[in-house]
């Protein structure tokens, strides 16, 4: 990734048979499937998790969704999906990436996705506090683990710092 970002997380997975077509290799669709699933890894890792979301009475719908497809992915193999969080204030953009068993890059791709408040269903233009506070616990987390930081969570209440746009 060669974009700064925030915080990452990644999913290993096997090619199941019922995500390929008769050809054999994934159905374009189930990228999606994927980069939903790491999605989930991710705001779990920063505390952040869909029961959180609804608990707070936000839901945060994907609004844009770009993919570019570099090769495909077989039944049977394995594979990694990685998930960088690249801004989070004003909106949720994160990118992915997909490798096969051999590490090389099968599928990039970005989501952006806003905030929307459950109960009216109004659009936030600005991420709840909750969320940024997590993300800044998490970030702060990984900075003091060095390269072993893979591991943080936002469950802690403290002092929320100011970036990530």
């Amino acid at each position: 990734m060669k974009e700064k970002y925030f915080v990452s997380a990644q999913m290993p997975f096997t090619v199941e048979f019922y995500d390929v077509d008769t050809m054999g290799v994934v159905w374009h669709g189930n990228y999606i499937k994927y980069m939903e699933a790491v999605r989930c890894v991710l705001l779990d890792k920063i505390g952040y998790g869909y029961k959180v979301m609804m608990k707070e009475g936000f839901a945060f719908p994907v609004t844009s969704l770009n993919v570019k497809y570099v090769r495909s992915l077989e039944f049977g193999e394995k594979a990694l999906i990685k998930a960088y969080l690249l801004e989070y204030k004003d909106k949720v953009r994160i990118a992915y990436e997909i490798f096969n068993e051999e590490g090389k890059l099968c599928v990039k791709s970005e989501t952006s996705q806003f905030a929307v408040k459950w109960e009216t269903r109004e659009t936030q233009f600005e991420t709840p506090a909750l969320f940024v506070e997590r993300v800044e616990q998490c970030v702060a987390g990984e900075n003091n683990a060095g390269a072993g930081g893979e591991a943080c969570s936002g469950h802690s209440e403290g002092a929320a710092g100011k970036s990530g746009k």
